[in-house]
């Protein structure tokens, strides 16, 4: 009998310490979480556009060969995105109007990119996907510019 009280009670020692982690872990600062996942989206753009910028022959042969976006010359379709990608990314990373920027960025990367031109990459828009809804719906966190608008000249909470 007292075998099985002493494995009764390391059973519960057990859940109560992962429910101790479990508490612990929740306590994380969600607005961390917020910044991470905005500055990792908004880089990985940024950088994909600036590469683009910085040698628009090797774009727009992407664009001619490789990415082949239909009903768009691909000229126009490299500079729509290349404005894109860093107008919005650059928002993005700034925490500002944050929430509308992450609309394009969503429509190019789950209309555009993940139906016409790399379908096979569903876990790269899954990934990006997520990171951008979660962004929309709530915020881009403390450690941005909306929330210091919002606090200090819109005195909203």
């Amino acid at each position: 009998m007292a075998a099985r009280s002493q494995s009764s009670a390391g059973t519960q020692s057990v859940a109560a310490r992962l429910n101790a982690l479990r508490d612990w872990l929740g306590r994380f600062p969600l607005s961390i979480l917020q910044l991470t996942m905005r500055l990792g989206v908004g880089l990985y753009w940024f950088k994909g556009a600036l590469l683009r910028i910085q040698s628009p022959e090797f774009g727009l042969k992407l664009f001619q060969e490789e990415y082949k976006v239909p009903f768009l010359d691909p000229a126009l379709a490299m500079h729509l995105a290349n404005f894109n990608e860093t107008v919005c990314s650059g928002l993005l990373i700034l925490g500002l109007f944050s929430r509308l920027a992450t609309l394009p960025l969503l429509v190019q990367q789950l209309l555009v990119i993940q139906i016409f031109v790399f379908p096979q990459s569903y876990v790269d828009s899954l990934l990006q996907g997520s990171c951008l809804l979660f962004i929309l719906t709530q915020g881009p966190g403390i450690f941005s510019l909306d929330h210091l608008i919002n606090r200090y000249f819109l005195k909203l909470p």
